[in-house]
C-alpha cells in the first residue's frame, strides 16, 4: 500500500485538502475499496451549477433539494453508497465565487468530521488551486 492510499484510507485523518494534480490520487485509490468522485467544477456559474454537478458525481437520490442544507444531509448520509470511505476531487474550482467556496469548504469540512467520528474515510481535495487549505501530499520531485 502506498502512503498516499494509507493517509486516503485513515478516517482519522478525513478532511479538505488541496493537491497540485490529480494523477497521484487516481493512481493510488486505483483497485481499493475507496470511492473516488471526479467533479469538474469549470464552468459551473453559481451555486445551483456547483450543487448540481455535486448531485451527479455522488449520485445523490432523488430526495436531494438542491440547496447547501441538502447537500450537507446527503453528504453525513451516503447510506446509498457501500464504499470503503470517499475521495472527492474538485477540479476547475476557480471560477467559484468567494463565498460558495467558502461554504462548500465549510460543509465538507463538517461532513469530513461526522465520518472521522464513524472511522469512516472521507477526503475532499481541491486539485490545482491555491486554496489555502493544507496539501494533502507533497509531489515527488
Amino acid at each position: 500500500m502506498s502512503k498516499l492510499l494509507a493517509r486516503l484510507s485513515d478516517a482519522a485523518k478525513s478532511a479538505v485538502y488541496a493537491a497540485p494534480h490529480v494523477e497521484d490520487i487516481l493512481e493510488a485509490t486505483r483497485g481499493s475499496d475507496l470511492r473516488v468522485a471526479r467533479i469538474d467544477l469549470g464552468g459551473a456559474a453559481g451555486k445551483d451549477a456547483l450543487l448540481g454537478r455535486i448531485a451527479a458525481a455522488l449520485e445523490f437520490p432523488a430526495w436531494f433539494g438542491g440547496n447547501w442544507d441538502a447537500l450537507e444531509d446527503c453528504l453525513a448520509d451516503l447510506s446509498w453508497s457501500k464504499a470503503g470511505g470517499h475521495v472527492l476531487l474538485f477540479e476547475h474550482a476557480t471560477g467559484l465565487s468567494a463565498a460558495d467556496r467558502q461554504t462548500l469548504t465549510e460543509i465538507l469540512g463538517a461532513a469530513a468530521a461526522h465520518w472521522r467520528g464513524k472511522n469512516r474515510a472521507f477526503f475532499a481535495v481541491f486539485i490545482g488551486a491555491a486554496t489555502g487549505l493544507p496539501e494533502l501530499y507533497r509531489p515527488r520531485k
